[in-house]
C-alpha cells in the first residue's frame, strides 16, 4: 500500500482527519489513518476504539475483537469497548461467548430490562 496524503501531518490533523471519514462512514479510509495513529500512540484509547469502530463496520470483526480486547485488557471497565467486543462476537455468530459481555455491558448502562426479570430483584 503507496502512502497518501491521508498518512501525513501531524497525529492532531490526522486523528481529525480519521473521524471525518469515519462520520462520512469511509471506514476503510480512516483504518489507513487510524492504524498508523496507533502504531506510534499505542496508549491512546480513543483512536484504539475508533479504529475498532471502523473495524466492526468495515465487517473486519476479527481486527475489531483484537482491538477492543486489548483495550479491555488496559481498561476492564470501558463500557462502550465491552458493549462492541460482545456485538463483534455475536456477528461472528459467537453469542455464548457474547453474552457475558453484553450482560455486562448492560449492567454497566444500568439496563436491567436486558438482563432477564431476575437480575432486577438482585
Amino acid at each position: 500500500m503507496t502512502e497518501t496524503y491521508f498518512e501525513f501531518g501531524t497525529p492532531a490533523d490526522r486523528w481529525d482527519r480519521a473521524q471525518l471519514f469515519f462520520e462520512a462512514k469511509e471506514y476503510t479510509t480512516a483504518v489507513r489513518i487510524l492504524n498508523g495513529l496507533v502504531e506510534e500512540a499505542p496508549e491512546h484509547q480513543g483512536a484504539r476504539l475508533l479504529l475498532a469502530r471502523a473495524y466492526y463496520h468495515s465487517a473486519q470483526l476479527g481486527r475489531a475483537e483484537r482491538e477492543l480486547r486489548t483495550l479491555l485488557a488496559a481498561d476492564p471497565v470501558e463500557s462502550y469497548a465491552t458493549l462492541l467486543l460482545g456485538r463483534t462476537l455475536e456477528r461472528q455468530g459467537r453469542g455464548d461467548e457474547a453474552r457475558p459481555y453484553l450482560r455486562m455491558a448492560a449492567a454497566m448502562s444500568g439496563d436491567f430490562a436486558e438482563l432477564g426479570p431476575s437480575a432486577a430483584a438482585r
